[in-house]
């Protein structure tokens, strides 16, 4: 394939190809502007990221646009305009998310623009909205806790069970040992003897 930038050459190329590589690894891509970040900032943000299995990356527009055009991701190029650094996220997008909105509350220069998450598009409020929800390890953290709270309850009440049943298993025990004793008894007691006829007239 041809590529589609002026005087192509290999540092070009290579740019392209480390940005092709990346888009192939991640499942999300958050697209952002940094105009106004130092680059200490920058640095610490990338830092942060990278916490959370996320790349942060400065690119050139149209060498995302190549990029993001092979690996059929549509409707992005109103976020590749000015200065753009892409979080490419391998794993959790919600973390890298939260990340982002966190970081730009002291740092208002980051601006959000919208991300790709699991080939679908999401504005920037949207995602915003999504950085709200609980991550992977969230949700499943609240999920063993409801297990195992579950469990330890189901635990307690088989336990209660068997302990009552001990405590009165041997009256069942005692109340069929007695009845064939009542049977004897009733068995060595005579038959009543049956009435008299009556004379006839």
């Amino acid at each position: 394939m041809a590529l589609r930038t002026k005087n192509p050459n290999r540092q070009k190329t290579e740019a392209i190809e480390s940005i092709k590589n990346d888009v192939k690894a991640s499942s999300a891509f958050i697209f952002t502007e940094y105009r106004g970040l130092k680059v200490e900032q920058i640095t610490e943000l990338r830092k942060k990221l990278r916490e959370n299995a996320c790349t942060y990356k400065v690119v050139r527009n149209n060498f995302a646009r190549i990029a993001f055009e092979d690996a059929d991701i549509k409707d992005v190029d109103s976020w590749l305009t000015g200065p753009t650094a892409l979080a490419m996220i391998a794993e959790d997008a919600n973390l890298a998310a939260k990340t982002l909105f966190e970081y730009a509350k002291d740092a208002p220069a980051l601006i959000i623009k919208g991300a790709v998450v699991d080939g679908e598009i999401y504005d920037a409020k949207q995602i915003e909205a999504f950085s709200k929800l609980p991550g992977k390890k969230d949700l499943i953290a609240m999920f063993m806790s409801t297990v195992n709270a579950t469990t330890s309850k189901f635990v307690r009440t088989l336990q209660a069970i068997v302990d009552k049943g001990g405590a009165q298993g041997a009256a069942p025990a005692e109340a069929k040992a007695e009845a064939p004793a009542s049977e004897e008894k009733a068995a060595e007691q005579p038959a009543e003897s049956a009435p008299e006829a009556a004379p006839e007239a």
